[in-house]
């Protein structure tokens, strides 16, 4: 099963029907996808479920509506256990952003952390889930497929917020914090947290 945000409702790609509740069904290979986009936003509805055949195909298939946007981000642990959080948009969020050129998507993880807060020292550590948000541009729907990566630094000195990308502050939070800002964010960072 995969979920796909728009907004914070999920589309869930799944194989299994199961009866419609505060969820409708729709199948995958049929679907318009801009039809579930609307409906999704528009309505009172918690979900959408779009039912595949293939369990390995169902992902590889939904990405085909739309263009994807490769990005890398990082949960970024300090010496003391705190986890580095910006604020854009009015939301408390992980820093990430969309690859460059060829670079790898661990370096852009690594590259978009430090510009978005200002840190360096930065080590990955291991590999995290891969998130994915529908969001529109110029018009256009794209789907935004993140993937993220467990992080450490030492760094101790001034947190920057990348302000032309609209961040208004960086902050270390630890566990209270983190649990306050996540009433306060977005449901694919609450996945990761």
């Amino acid at each position: 099963m995969y979920q796909i945000f728009v907004n914070d409702k999920p589309i869930v790609l799944t194989t299994k029907v199961e009866q419609e509740t505060d969820f409708k069904n729709y199948l995958l290979d049929t679907t318009a996808i801009g039809k579930v986009i609307k409906e999704i936003q528009k309505s009172s509805l918690g979900s959408i479920r779009l039912i595949g055949k293939d369990k390995k195909t169902l992902l590889k298939s939904f990405l085909k509506f739309l263009p994807n946007v490769i990005a890398g981000g990082g949960k970024v642990y300090n010496d003391k256990g705190e986890v580095l959080f910006i604020f854009r948009n009015d939301k408390w969020d992980l820093p990430k952003g969309k690859a460059e050129g060829k670079e790898t998507i661990d370096r852009t993880a690594i590259r978009e952390v430090e510009e978005e807060t200002g840190i360096s020292g930065l080590r990955i550590v291991k590999p995290l889930e891969i998130t994915y948000h529908i969001f529109k541009r110029n018009g256009k729907y794209k789907i935004k497929v993140t993937y993220w990566f467990e992080m450490h630094t030492s760094y101790s000195g001034v947190l920057l917020p990348q302000e032309e990308e609209g961040i208004t502050k960086v902050a270390w939070l630890n566990e209270t914090q983190i649990k306050k800002a996540m009433n306060n964010s977005y449901a694919n960072i609450k996945l990761l947290v």
